[in-house]
């Protein structure tokens, strides 16, 4: 009779759940290729103009996840998403957005300095649409100085189509 998983070595439960990240990242990048095919986009030369690009956003999400370093791209999609919500839901997105990126416990704990993170705390007693625009505004400089470089050498950045 069948034990299940739990008879496994932890080591090859530990390659199955990577294998099983990387397989569902491969039908996802599939599925936007095919959807996609034979639309030519530059790659963007700045971050801020990637930013507003469906496709260039999309590249660069895949560039980061191979990097495993998302968290920031989707911290910053969420400040965006939290700006353009109605003022009845800002109190709740901004719990969310702490909760995911900011509290040292996150899951996609973000990278901001302690005066930054300090004035964030303040700024929560009373969300408004411009609660996260200084750490916004760090992740995005984050970005510019590290992550999309590297992104320009990439093939991701290159070849988008191909790379995806």
């Amino acid at each position: 009779m069948c034990k299940g998983l739990s008879g496994l070595p932890s080591s090859c439960l530990e390659k199955a759940k990577g294998m099983k990240v990387k397989l569902t990242h491969l039908a996802e990048k599939q599925e936007w290729v095919h959807k996609h095919r034979g639309t030519e986009e530059k790659p963007p030369q700045d971050l801020e103009t990637l930013l507003y690009s469906k496709m260039g956003i999309q590249a660069f999400r895949w560039f980061l996840r191979s990097e495993f370093s998302e968290e920031n791209l989707e911290f910053w999609v969420a400040c965006e998403d939290y700006k353009n919500s109605s003022a009845s839901k800002l109190s709740a997105k901004a719990q969310n957005i702490y909760d995911q990126f900011i509290n040292h416990d996150a899951p996609r704990e973000v990278n901001l300095d302690s005066e930054t993170h300090d004035l964030l705390m303040d700024l929560m007693e009373t969300p408004t649409a411009e609660t996260f625009n200084e750490a916004q505004h760090r992740i995005f400089s984050l970005m510019a100085k590290d992550s999309f470089p590297r992104f320009l050498r990439s093939t991701c950045s290159q070849h988008p189509l191909k790379a995806l």
